[in-house]
């Protein structure tokens, strides 16, 4: 395959640059998140960023913060935030070290590759996304329980302690909170052989929501560390449920269970470092690879949502989601070739066939040649007062997981297991198609979009960012970057920005309302793409360090998210 030449590449910058960018706004109307001096916490509900923030204030550091914040997600944010789900942490220190955890889920030791399949190899429908099967060994207790032990400097027991109490006394709910509990008791009453009537009643914006039996077993943990929750009344509880429910977690399936340290995967862009997440996270990756892509473009130039500028993000967009689905996997059950996938020289072969003026068809596009040696999730980020940052994300998968409440314990359990191929070629519940790399395993983890990420700047922090969204997370995470580094946005502005995404197949741009105007899109149509409004594309929580070294809080609008510190 022929390389792109440097006159090939400098004819196509000329023809992006032949239109004028769009302008943005003057500097005195840009949206301005909480500007603090020290440290910040940015995440899905203000309950949650507060309890971090308290943290931060007693001296803790920002893993400690971040374990107390994601305790309290679970229980002011159960639409995602979890005891019953995992996720992913990605840590760079104040002296420029990294390391990353991975607490996702796994496949219990029962499962094997074509459980969701019927005699003939079609597709069960909602076997793999509602009820008990769906249900993958949670790791999101072990992870911070693991978090603590190696970084943690208050007590494990401190850390819990407003979540408990957020639990025990109740807090009262959103607007949307409300909706979401009301929207879905029906089929919370349907699945669950033990009806978690917590959470079913005629909701309003302010009730207050108390869940007794999660502060309890949330105690467990605070009294007991893992063993409050993969062992003991915790343990019998789940293990009781699955046997009601058909699901097949065993305890054997808990005492295995282990989140895994992995080393940060890293790269650059425009000499910012890029810190972000390894496999099983596609994320990583995949992100790597869409910057490696439209570097070579000046995209300030080109302007921001202009059709230009989606049409170059959408291409490269289509060659990573296909690499995606035949590669990406749990590395500990596949040889994924991440050194392969991120050449430089790979990634400008794979934006070869990109013309300027014309899409390019999905069916046309398949993945890379090269030799072969997971929308209802929640993200925050944290910065404490010595320049550590955390950024987590985290996930049921589906809103409220697979439905499942876990009866005497309080707590959702996730759906995870959609995560995996289910049958090679077949779309899960994102629309992402996956592979051989992907399919069922007993033990493995399931592939994840989940794209924590922590950028520097001339070897200091600069930025962290990352979102919930399913299969769009990738792409907002990826604007989110460049929002700050390409156009000089702030935190606020970046996360405010309109956002697109596409995945290779359905072969359509999703956008949300408002990202393009009438000409943008006649544009875009008229080189062949089809596009597709979605309403609100993910909930990016971010945190950017200021030139004179204060924090900005991206707190992202279409939730009810926020920032909070000191």
């Amino acid at each position: 395959m022929k390389k792109i030449s440097i006159f090939s590449l400098s004819l196509l910058l000329i023809i992006f640059s032949c239109k004028p960018a769009k302008e943005r706004l003057p500097a005195a109307d840009r949206p301005t998140g909480l500007i603090t001096q020290q440290a910040m916490v940015v995440s899905a509900h203000p309950l949650a960023s507060e309890a971090g923030k308290q943290i931060l204030a007693r001296g803790g550091n920002a893993i400690d913060a971040a374990i107390a914040t994601q305790f309290a997600l679970a229980v002011v944010f159960p639409y995602a935030g979890n005891i019953g789900g995992g996720g992913f942490m990605v840590i760079r220190q104040a002296d420029g070290t990294t390391a990353t955890l991975d607490f996702r889920e796994k496949a219990p030791l029962a499962a094997h590759r074509d459980m969701y399949l019927d005699k003939k190899g079609e597709v069960i429908e909602n076997l793999s996304t509602l009820g008990h099967l769906a249900v993958g060994v949670p790791g999101s207790v072990d992870g911070m329980v693991r978090a603590h032990k190696k970084y943690g400097t208050l007590p494990w027991a401190d850390l819990l302690a407003p979540a408990i109490e957020l639990a025990a006394k109740g807090f009262p709910l959103t607007e949307r909170e409300a909706a979401g509990l009301n929207n879905r008791a029906e089929i919370f009453a349907k699945t669950n052989t033990v009806v978690p009537r917590q959470f079913i009643k005629e909701w309003q914006a302010g009730d207050t929501l108390v869940q007794t039996e999660l502060a309890a077993t949330l105690q467990r943990i605070s009294e007991q560390g893992r063993d409050g929750f993969y062992k003991g009344e915790t343990a019998r509880l789940l293990l009781e449920e699955m046997q009601r429910g058909g699901g097949i977690i065993t305890q054997e399936d808990l005492d295995a269970y282990e989140a895994k340290w992995r080393a940060a995967l890293t790269g650059n862009y425009r000499g910012y470092k890029i810190i972000t997440m390894p496999p099983p996270s596609s994320g990583g990756i995949a992100l790597l690879q869409l910057l490696a892509m439209v570097e070579p473009y000046a995209l300030a130039e080109i302007g921001h949502n202009t059709a230009d500028y989606a049409h170059l993000l959408v291409e490269a967009e289509r060659r990573a989601y296909a690499d995606r689905a035949e590669y990406l996997g749990d590395m500990d059950y596949y040889n994924v070739p991440v050194k392969q996938l991120l050449d430089r020289s790979y990634l400008l072969e794979r934006m070869q066939s990109f013309d300027p003026q014309h899409a390019t068809p999905s069916d046309s596009i398949s993945h890379g040649r090269i030799m072969v040696e997971s929308e209802q999730t929640t993200h925050f980020s944290i910065v404490d007062t010595q320049g550590n940052a955390v950024a987590v994300t985290t996930t049921l998968n589906g809103a409220f997981g697979s439905k499942v409440v876990v009866g005497g314990a309080g707590f959702f359990l996730n759906n995870e297991m959609d995560d995996f191929s289910i049958k090679p070629g077949f779309p899960n519940m994102f629309g992402l198609i996956g592979g051989e790399a992907n399919a069922i395993e007993p033990g493995k983890r399931m592939l994840s979009s989940m794209t924590p990420t922590i950028v520097e700047k001339n070897g200091k922090l600069f930025f962290v960012t990352g979102t919930p969204g399913g299969a769009t997370i990738i792409t907002s995470v990826f604007q989110s970057v460049l929002n700050v580094i390409d156009f000089g946005m702030g935190a606020q502005e970046a996360v405010n920005a309109k956002r697109f995404h596409h995945q290779w197949k359905p072969d359509m741009i999703m956008m949300e309302t408002g990202t393009f105007d009438e000409a943008t899109q006649a544009e875009l149509k008229a080189r062949g793409h089809k596009l597709f409004d979605r309403g609100k594309i993910g909930r990016v929580d971010a945190i950017l360090v200021l030139p004179d070294s204060t924090l900005e809080g991206g707190a992202d609008p279409r939730g009810d998210d926020a920032a909070a510190g000191f």
